[in-house]
């Protein structure tokens, strides 16, 4: 579980930065390790057998150089087998090997290289020919040995014909390098197993602020936009904090300017539709006493008041659809859900269009839910309005009766034209969105469609337009069957405002 309550899987938590931090000082701790044991290996088992060899080839010159003047020039067999008597007795704690041989005569079994003395050929050349002591660490039957030879000289310093061959075990000295080695195993856990300490505290150290980072990131999503974090340090870390509270202090600026624009902005189009609403009201009483008496005036006269009175309802219906979207941005559109005859409602919503004969209608019997009557007019009409304007006729709405059990209500309409431009879909229900830039007016307001998706969200519901395989476009509103209890906000306009119910009503979008 993590600080908000949340459980966390335990493969995020192995794949976590705290995770990753710890098993990469465990690694970095273990190679170092690894690296200081090898390291100490090598040299220490060099200076072991190199000090032992020293020893060794020191020893054995020593007793050769104390032994060697006693024996009679040439020696006889029985001198050199009794050199090589004292040589091995002088050996004292030495348990090693002594093979002497003198060159011109024959070496006998107790005492010639016969007597499990094996000396390497590149050794005995070095000895007998070059006249230079050699040593060479061979291993045998598993187990090392160290090879000494060792040419003898006379007084006068000049190389004789003598030269002795040792061999002694190195087992000991082994056994030293084995224990050294067993000592850095049994003292490698417990330093990886106390590693783990400072892994943690480095750990925590480094997740503290990026914890917080994260939290504080969480909360400017949320909207808390004066969230800051507290600045430690001088570190990278802390150079992160302060670009975090430079951004969100940036932030918060804009959102506010933003904020003011947009409340202003929706304040100026509330106004403006306000203000305009009673000059057009009386603007359009005179044209409907002007279109009245149309045909007693000449020709051109009648021309031109008719025109006067189609584009004043061009402008009456453009300020009550702004009207409608200002409710909607100010959140005082109201939900007024009743049980309705679904089917019926949208037969009523046709018939008062005068859409009969230009739209075919699938409508099930009985199909009820609960739904603003008003505001399903308004999408039913600006839907099947925007088909007959931008598609193609025939239209057809087809409501679909829901199956037993289920709860949402399916309305789709369905027009007869070219469809709709892929690049275009994504946009349909932006306000005053036109898919033909080069149209310098339309016969609608650009926000029909826009007005619809806003009433079918405030049933809970969902439209989508796309575009049918056979041909021409398809709008879906998907609508719960029943509704919460609206708010008791009224709405600002609401008692008095002329919806999409009646024929002069029906917008579109431009698509």
């Amino acid at each position: 579980m993590n600080r908000l309550g949340r459980r966390v899987p335990s493969r995020t938590l192995l794949r976590g930065l705290r995770a990753r931090l710890v098993v990469g000082f465990l690694v970095v701790a273990a190679v170092s390790a690894l690296t200081t044991a090898l390291l100490t290996y090598r040299e220490a088992r060099n200076a072991i057998l190199q000090r032992s060899q020293d020893i060794a080839v020191n020893d054995l010159r020593a007793q050769v150089n104390s032994l060697a003047p006693e024996l009679t020039v040439p020696p006889a067999q029985a001198d050199l087998d009794n050199f090589r008597v004292q040589l091995e007795r002088s050996g004292k704690s030495r348990e090693w090997d002594i093979s002497v041989h003198y060159r011109g005569v024959p070496d006998s079994d107790e005492g010639g290289l016969r007597r499990g003395v094996v000396i390497p050929a590149d050794l005995k050349s070095s000895v007998e020919k070059r006249h230079v002591p050699a040593f060479q660490r061979i291993d045998r039957a598993g187990a090392p040995w160290l090879v000494i030879g060792m040419p003898v000289r006379q007084s006068d310093g000049q190389a004789s014909a003598l030269s002795v061959y040792a061999q002694l075990p190195l087992s000991a000295e082994e056994a030293n390098v084995e224990a050294l080695v067993s000592a850095a195993q049994r003292g490698a856990l417990p330093v990886l197993i106390l590693a783990v300490i400072p892994a943690l505290l480095a750990a925590r150290g480094v997740l503290r602020p990026v914890r917080g980072l994260r939290q504080a990131a969480g909360r400017i999503a949320e909207g808390k936009l004066d969230t800051r974090l507290e600045v430690k340090g001088a570190d990278e870390l802390a150079d992160l904090s302060r670009t975090f509270n430079d951004m969100a202090a940036r932030l918060e600026e804009s959102m506010a300017e933003l904020r003011r624009l947009e409340a202003n902005s929706r304040r100026f189009a509330a106004d403006v539709s306000h203000e305009l609403r009673t000059p057009l009201a009386a603007m359009t009483a005179v044209t409907d006493v002007l279109d009245e008496d149309a045909d007693s005036l000449d020709p051109d006269t009648a021309s031109a008041v008719r025109l006067i009175s189609q584009e004043t309802g061009k402008l009456a219906r453009m300020v009550e659809d702004l009207m409608e979207v200002s409710r909607f941005d100010a959140g005082a559109a109201a939900l007024h859900p009743d049980e309705v005859d679904v089917g019926e409602t949208i037969r009523k919503t046709l018939q008062a269009r005068a859409w009969q004969k230009r739209v075919t209608a699938e409508l099930p019997e009985d199909v009820r839910a609960r739904l603003d009557p008003r505001r399903l007019d308004v999408v039913v009409a600006n839907l099947v309005g925007n088909a007959l304007h931008h598609g193609g006729e025939p239209v057809r709405v087809v409501l679909h009766a829901p199956e037993p059990g289920a709860d949402r209500l399916l309305i789709e309409v369905f027009d007869s034209g070219p469809g709709i431009d892929p690049e275009v879909l994504p946009h349909v229900f932006e306000r005053f969105y036109k898919a033909d830039s080069a149209r310098a007016r339309s016969e609608g307001s650009g926000l029909g469609l826009a007005i619809a998706m806003e009433n079918v969200r405030l049933h809970g519901g969902t439209m989508r337009a796309a575009n049918c395989p056979e041909g021409g476009a398809v709008f879906t509103v998907d609508l719960p069957l029943r509704h919460d209890e609206p708010n008791e906000t009224a709405d600002a306009e609401g008692a008095d405002a002329t919806s999409a119910a009646g024929p002069r009503t029906a917008k579109e979008n431009d698509v």
